[in-house]
């Protein structure tokens, strides 16, 4: 009896360029870290297990800003146990904002998306493949993690609490140059850079959680900072 082969590839989007549907995607985790030796570890190991039960080419990149902690020994202990093709670290010698700590991973992603979250597990990594999902419904440019639709929930999630967001890299790359800020406001003003640019974007609802191990990154001033950026944001957009 001849065998019969069945093929489980995902249809293509009506507008998915013919290039892009003959290779497989491959998604680029930007992850910076301060001070998340704690976190680090099980972060990590929930990203691996997420990507690798999907079936999912990846590549986790950890920005580390230079963390007093040991954060970066952790970070080269991962290296060894995942493999540099999966893990790779790319520190820097201080903290100089999360703006530039993705511009930084950028430089040194792979994939053809990306894929930009925290290490204090606020996010967990298991709504990642639901994101890919959506992207390749809608072929969307950007995809956003949101508390305000469908089944999002907020587990001590206050206003410092960043957005899990997977953009195509082109994309990205596009809106980095356009965005000024540099500090916690960036993915605030990437996201109405993108709006003005007319790029589409997609919503998965999420559950967010306060950070697992440690204290908030963010201090009084950093906080006055962020608000300072808003208003400035708000000003000139």
């Amino acid at each position: 009896m001849a065998s019969v082969e069945v093929s489980c590839t995902p249809p293509r989007s009506r507008r998915e360029p013919e290039g892009r549907a003959q290779r497989q995607d491959k998604y680029s985790v930007l992850l910076p870290t301060y001070n998340e030796r704690e976190n680090l570890p099980l972060i990590v190991w929930l990203l691996v297990k997420s990507f690798s039960e999907s079936g999912i080419n990846y590549e986790i990149i950890i920005i580390d800003d230079g963390s007093p902690d040991g954060t970066r020994d952790v970070a080269e202990q991962l290296e060894k146990i995942y493999g540099s093709d999966k893990i790779v670290l790319r520190p820097r010698e201080k903290k100089l904002g999360l703006g530039t700590a993705y511009i930084h991973g950028m430089k040194h992603a792979t994939g053809n998306y990306i894929i930009i979250m925290d290490a204090d597990l606020s996010h967990h990594p298991k709504f990642i493949p639901e994101f890919i999902r959506k992207q390749k419904e809608g072929n969307f440019d950007i995809v956003s993690g949101t508390r305000y639709k469908g089944n999002g929930g907020v587990y001590g999630w206050d206003l410092k609490r960043k957005i899990i967001r997977l953009y195509r890299k082109e994309v990205l790359q596009k809106l980095i140059e356009k965005c000024v800020s540099k500090g916690y406001v960036f993915q605030m003003e990437m996201i109405v850079r993108a709006r003005q640019l007319n790029y589409t974007i997609g919503e998965v609802p999420i559950s967010f959680v306060d950070r697992v191990y440690g204290e908030s990154k963010l201090g009084g001033n950093e906080i006055v900072s962020f608000l300072k950026g808003l208003l400035t944001l708000f000003a000139t957009t």
